[in-house]
């Protein structure tokens, strides 16, 4: 039986959440992992100083053109204000939910007292989850870790300062800032993360199959989960969870027909979104993670990699499904 996520006025179609990835989830894969069956899709981070969102990456990360409601936007930054100020206005461009950043450990985040580093100082997120709440009219909530460190897993005393400001839903990634992505993610926090408040909690880290999904959610009693780098190159793994926590039984594994159709369709919105300069560049990460387990020479990856051509492209791409379904083994 799934549980029923709610945040604020909206109750999401599934409790599965697409989380915030600076650089990956730009609207045409929030898009697309909609489609899979994902109930929201989390923008990336956009930086709370509005005097920067002149810039190019600034503004396709402030797109959400034909995106299906609720449009929930992240901001990240470290001063009360200026991320009350970024909250309004990215209300007035059409976003319904905004999120608060406390979950990125990148350091040149961390070095300017956002993300994950302002969990060391409780009294400024106190500030800002004030500020934020009150900005705005529509749901605020707030993605973050366990703690600073593994000495300081201050969550659940956040947890409580965010329902107390009006947050009306908090993501835990269950890892330290210290941490980064190092080891493997803990869920005890987040379980008692979920025993001390009553607003929506849910869970996020390393849930990269079915099973898991299910265990994170017994384990946690959260009301969802946020699935960021489980969903890199495999955006069917939300219309695979699904499945499972309804029927208890697997989805087959996507055919390679289908598997060709949806990266095909993908590189084409990467390149209609960010132009065929952008595009080709930022579609080399993508796919790169869709072929991982089929590419495991990395012989076609690198030929791709040099391709700087989009109708390019996509020919080499329709060319290597073609040899492998033909089983032909790629060769450079």
């Amino acid at each position: 039986m799934l549980p029923t996520a709610k945040i604020g006025p909206y109750t999401l179609p599934n409790p599965l959440i697409v989380a915030p990835m600076a650089g990956v989830t730009d609207r045409p894969f929030r898009q697309l992992c909609r489609r899979m069956g994902a109930g929201l899709a989390v923008s990336e981070m956009v930086i709370a100083d509005s005097k920067l969102w002149h810039t190019r990456k600034s503004q396709t990360r402030l797109n959400h053109q034909g995106e299906p409601e609720p449009r929930s936007v992240q901001i990240a930054g470290g001063d009360p204000d200026m991320l009350a100020d970024a909250a309004r206005q990215n209300a007035a461009f059409g976003a319904q939910i905004i999120d608060i950043n406390m979950g990125c450990p990148a350091k040149k985040v961390c070095n300017k007292a956002a993300g994950s580093a302002l969990m060391k100082d409780e009294k400024l997120v106190r500030a800002i989850l004030d500020a934020v709440a009150s900005a705005v009219d529509i749901p605020v909530t707030l993605k973050m870790r366990t703690g600073w460190d593994q000495d300081n897993r201050n969550a659940p005393v956040i947890a409580r300062m965010a329902e107390d400001a009006g947050i009306q839903a908090i993501a835990v990634h269950g890892r330290t800032r210290a941490d980064k992505y190092n080891g493997d993610a803990e869920y005890d926090t987040i379980a008692e993360v979920k025993a001390s408040v009553g607003i929506p909690v849910f869970a996020n880290g390393d849930i990269t199959t079915p099973e898991k999904a299910r265990q994170v959610l017994t384990h946690t009693g959260a009301d969802g989960l946020l699935i960021g780098r489980g969903a890199q190159g495999r955006p069917w793994i939300f219309r695979e969870i699904l499945h499972y926590l309804e029927t208890g039984e697997h989805l087959p594994e996507p055919p390679l027909n289908e598997v060709e159709k949806i990266l095909s369709e993908h590189l084409a919105e990467l390149h209609g979104f960010y132009g065929e300069k952008m595009g080709v560049r930022i579609a080399r990460k993508h796919v790169g993670w869709y072929l991982q387990s089929h590419d495991q020479s990395k012989q076609f990856r690198k030929r791709f990699n040099a391709i700087d051509d989009a109708l390019e492209q996509k020919d080499s791409i329709e060319q290597y499904f073609s040899g492998l379904r033909n089983g032909e083994v790629f060769a450079a």
